[in-house]
């Protein structure tokens, strides 16, 4: 019996990438789910145009929620999922179907080539032979934790199996166009993961602090061979060290400040202090 596939993308104002993403698994798979969480963009209608089911989901911040979410919703015997800023070109999509065809696993790890500022990293901890993803799975097989960057759980007795990297057979990944869009997705993460360490009771040593940093950037630019990718090898290394350590300054000042609000009470308590000796013209009155 042929093997209907079901692809999955999660979106949040990407008018910009989602069609691309659509263009690239509409000829091959049997539905497109699409869950959008709430875009105020052209996101919607144009997942619409190619025949997508749509269903909303709230803001969460990360997209694990989401793509459990998505994997209800899907009908096929097999699941592809995407993100927004990803493509699967022709040579990944025949291999993926005659997987499912010939019934050789049931997770199927996909090699993923990302790119980061116009170039392709090949190294850094982030090459597509240290990027394998459970993308292409039998539906069921596992579920995504509700944690940001979390692994997915797998049903006992899966069979797995982990595609090596060839050019065309990589997910491409779209993902950081320059150090901007790098540092604004890397603040996004850093706020929820701290605020779900924190809620899980983690906490973290000083020590801990100023060595992860250290430790993230020394195995990403020389275990991983980060400086064979050039300067963007390099950013890239430094920036998920400062994404270390910016996570654990966040998750420092929620055990030690609390939250924004309430530095913002202080703030306002600190001021009444300092102006005690004011009269305030709200509460004056007219002669």
């Amino acid at each position: 019996m042929r093997q209907r596939i079901s692809a999955i993308i999660h979106t949040l104002n990407e008018e910009r990438n989602i069609a691309s993403a659509l263009r690239s698994v509409v000829s091959w798979v049997d539905e497109i789910i699409v869950v959008d969480m709430y875009s105020d963009d052209s996101t919607v209608e144009i997942a619409r145009a190619f025949g997508a089911k749509i269903f909303l989901h709230e803001k969460t911040g990360f997209v694990e929620p989401a793509r459990n979410f998505a994997q209800e919703k899907a009908t096929g015997d097999w699941i592809i999922a995407l993100d927004a800023d990803e493509i699967i070109p022709p040579e990944l999509s025949r291999e993926l179907m005659k997987i499912a065809e010939d019934n050789r696993a049931d997770i199927c790890y996909v090699p993923r080539l990302n790119y980061f500022g116009g170039f392709p990293l090949l190294h850094s901890g982030w090459g597509p032979e240290q990027d394998k993803l459970a993308r292409f799975y039998r539906k069921g097989s596992f579920v995504h934790l509700p944690t940001i960057h979390s692994h997915p759980q797998r049903q006992n007795g899966c069979r797995v199996l982990e595609l090596k990297y060839r050019p065309g057979f990589a997910i491409i990944h779209f993902n950081y166009q320059d150090v901007s869009h790098c540092i604004d997705k890397l603040n996004r993460y850093t706020d929820v993961e701290s605020s779900q360490r924190s809620q899980k009771g983690k906490r973290l040593r000083a020590v801990a602090m100023t060595l992860s940093p250290l430790w993230e950037f020394t195995n990403r630019y020389f275990r991983y061979q980060g400086f064979r990718d050039g300067w963007p090898g390099f950013y890239y290394s430094f920036l998920m060290a400062f994404y270390k350590m910016t996570h654990a300054m966040k998750l420092r000042e929620i055990q030690v400040v609390g939250s924004a609000e309430k530095v913002r009470g202080k703030y306002s308590a600190i001021a009444e202090e300092y102006l005690a000796g004011y009269e305030s013209p709200l509460n004056s009155k007219e002669p």
